[in-house]
């Protein structure tokens, strides 16, 4: 998905609340592209080790992965293809707001994944954690200063917001991702190391996955008619290849497919997809013959993955499905919509269209 392609983007300041959630957002078009740099780093610093060695990442907050003796919630937005952390941020605290969570009692942070073009567009230091445009979403070895994956990144925010020195209150940890966004949270969800040592704890973690273009699926089927079938290997050789199925992952992931599924299906993951998202055509629709093997667009391809895990998993899940009416490709549509909202903060359902338990 290289190149230039078309976002929307909003302008103006919000006139009250209640105008805000009715209001349709502004269809402004621009182009913009994933190999510019970025507009603004995150203004916070947060000191990444792992195996592999150590680097900084950046990133945005209502407050600071340092510490915060009230803080009872965090909520960790993650931001789509052209890492514009600081939009994302301001999404956030608009979803604080519309839910009235703002303040001291839920902590919101907007981690930024640079790439080297960033680091150079705005003289970053050497010890500045950057991929590439293409792979800090599938959780592959960061080009410098170490090779550490953007999951570690994820593992190292979750242990210190578990820090009960740091973050004495928390109680729970809600990581949201839209779009490029939510294929990582669903990777992560798959093969994140941290979540288990998090919930050991009395810490809760809970995962956002909204619109993204495609999903890990565990094994060679895809969706074919209301079923799914083998999927022909000689029209996408790759098909089966991470991110979309279980060849070849990066060096991080461990552990067997066996292992990791039966694990996942324990996680508390919500699929949070707009019942406009139908556009087989959009800009940043992920158009590689992997992806098209998952379905004709997202809300195809969201919905066929939670007829997949129902199949694979007849005792259940603790995994749900939620659907937001009225919203196509659009972040702050889907996490500010009423359902959206519920969806964030754990609350009954009853704004979404035909809520379900996987």
């Amino acid at each position: 998905m290289k190149g230039s392609f078309a976002v929307r983007l909003c302008a103006g300041a919000l006139a009250g609340l209640l105008a805000f959630l009715a209001a349709p957002l502004c269809a402004q078009q621009e182009d913009v592209s994933q190999d510019k740099p970025v507009k603004a780093v995150g203004d916070k610093q947060f000191l990444v080790t792992g195996p592999e060695g150590s680097g900084t990442l950046r990133y945005f907050g209502t407050g600071s992965l340092d510490g915060n003796a009230q803080a009872t919630r965090a909520l960790i937005v993650i931001h789509g293809l052209l890492r514009n952390a600081d939009e994302y941020e301001r999404t956030g605290e608009a979803v604080l707001a519309a839910a009235q969570a703002a303040g001291v009692n839920t902590l919101l942070i907007t981690p930024q994944f640079l790439a080297q073009i960033d680091v150079t567009a705005h003289g970053l230091p050497a010890g500045t954690l950057r991929w590439t445009p293409q792979t800090w979403n599938d959780g592959y070895p960061a080009a410098g200063p170490a090779p550490l994956s953007a999951y570690s990144a994820l593992d190292a925010i979750l242990l210190r917001l578990a820090d009960r020195t740091r973050f004495p209150a928390l109680r729970e940890i809600v990581v949201a991702g839209h779009s490029a966004g939510g294929q990582m949270v669903q990777r992560y969800a798959v093969v994140g190391r941290a979540p288990d040592a998090v919930t050991s704890g009395p810490v809760a973690v809970r995962f956002v996955v909204a619109n993204p273009s495609s999903y890990l699926y565990f094994d060679g089927e895809r969706p074919h008619g209301d079923g799914f079938a083998s999927f022909d290997v000689a029209a996408c050789p790759q098909y089966n290849h991470w991110k979309y199925g279980v060849e070849d992952p990066p060096p991080y992931v461990t552990g067997s497919w066996s292992e990791l599924e039966e694990r996942f299906a324990t996680r508390n993951v919500t699929y949070l997809l707009g019942l406009l998202d139908i556009d087989p055509n959009h800009p940043v629709l992920d158009k590689s013959c992997s992806g098209e093997a998952e379905g004709p667009y997202r809300l195809a391809r969201g919905e066929a993955y939670v007829r997949y895990l129902k199949l694979r998993h007849p005792s259940g899940t603790a995994q749900s499905l939620a659907e937001v009416a009225g919203v196509d490709h659009d972040a702050r549509g889907m996490f500010a919509s009423p359902c959206g909202l519920a969806v964030l903060f754990n609350d009954p359902r009853t704004p979404c269209v035909n809520p379900q338990r996987i």
